[in-house]
């Protein structure tokens, strides 16, 4: 079985006016920018009169070897969205909206492919070698999860132009 380790959460909310095709655009780009094979879980969307209320789940995955995976999920939820016109300048556009809702996760995947888990003698090898052996590449790999999960909401927190909760 997988190994999971949860390494941090983060929500970000923001009530107000925004482009949704825009940010969903960005958000995809961001995931294929960085290499990571992405897997939409969920959209559903509920109309009632002229707002609509958004779910989307996201889980993206990226290998970074045979034994280890960077795991990055986002669960979005937008309520109250709905169609506006704003002036920009001299013309007049439309956008979004609504108060959107991220939230953020970074799992780091040991073992992801369950190779260690055949009998209890290869079990305890991989409790063996993930706190001794391999200790300080697991450390690694967390602080560059940690870096690449930090400019993922930076550049969230960019686009939206607001801080976090």
């Amino acid at each position: 079985m997988v190994e999971k380790d949860s390494i941090l959460k983060e929500k970000l909310k923001q009530s107000g006016i925004f482009n949704f095709k825009e940010l969903y655009e960005f958000a995809f780009n961001w995931f294929m920018d960085e290499n990571y094979d992405l897997n939409e879980k969920k959209y559903s969307e509920k109309v009632a009169g002229d707002t609509k209320e958004l779910e989307i789940e996201w889980e993206g995955h990226k290998k970074i070897s045979d034994y280890f995976k960077f795991v990055l999920k986002a669960n979005w939820k937008i309520t109250g969205l709905k169609k506006v016109k704003v002036k920009k300048g001299d013309k007049e556009v439309t956008m979004d909206s609504g108060v959107i809702e991220i939230r953020f996760e970074c799992v780091l995947h040991k073992d992801y492919e369950s190779r260690w888990e055949n009998t209890a003698t290869l079990k305890f090898l991989r409790g063996v070698y993930d706190r001794y052996i391999i200790r300080n590449r697991i450390d690694q790999y967390e602080g560059k999860l940690i870096g690449e999960f930090t400019d993922l909401i930076n550049q969230f927190k960019a686009f939206l132009a607001i801080e976090g909760k």
